[in-house]
């Protein structure tokens, strides 16, 4: 079977502020920065074999894959399929667990005003994620809790409840297979 991992962004100035990120582009936080490095060297030291790391466009997760690249030897390149969901009229509201923004996140063919439906965002993931099945290289996604949400989706079957609510932590490492 083939393996795919994705890694979400190190800690961002919006997320240590409990902001809606979505696609604005938040900075690491120095500890977003130092989590990057670390998981670098746990991908290194825990033998996973990757060919290539693929990055949202949004310096958050570039610079996570930068740090990652850098300690792994891993090349990385910019997928720009992977930008995070655009949450239009929620982006930089707070907090990002408020019950209105949680309702929201179930209405999947809104586009929150000047967004993007989570439909839209399916389309582009799933795509992304039947070309890399086809793909002979073994890749390491970076990008945001908003696309783990559909990777995951792309895996295992959710409800809507449970894709709503699903997410990972800040440099968490989740190994796929597909």
């Amino acid at each position: 079977m083939k393996e795919l991992y994705f890694v979400r962004h190190g800690e961002s100035q919006w997320n240590l502020e409990d902001k809606i990120c979505g696609a604005s582009d938040a900075p690491l936080t120095e500890k977003g920065h130092e989590q990057a490095v670390k998981t670098g060297k746990a991908i290194a030291e825990s033998g996973i074999r990757a060919d290539l790391i693929l990055y949202s466009p949004l310096q958050r997760a570039a610079d996570t894959a930068r740090h990652i690249s850098e300690i792994t030897g891993i090349p990385a390149r910019v997928e720009p399929r992977l930008i995070e969901q655009n949450f239009g009229i929620w982006e930089g509201t707070s907090p990002r667990k408020s019950e209105a923004f949680q309702k929201a996140k179930q209405n999947f063919i809104c586009s929150y005003g000047s967004g993007e439906s989570m439909f839209r965002v399916a389309q582009r993931i799933y795509n992304l994620l039947d070309e890399l099945k086809e793909d002979e290289h073994t890749c390491i996604l970076v990008a945001h809790n908003g696309i783990a949400r559909f990777i995951k989706s792309y895996f295992q079957d959710m409800k809507n409840e449970e894709f709503a609510a699903f997410g990972v932590n800040n440099c968490e490492v989740c190994r796929f297979q597909f």
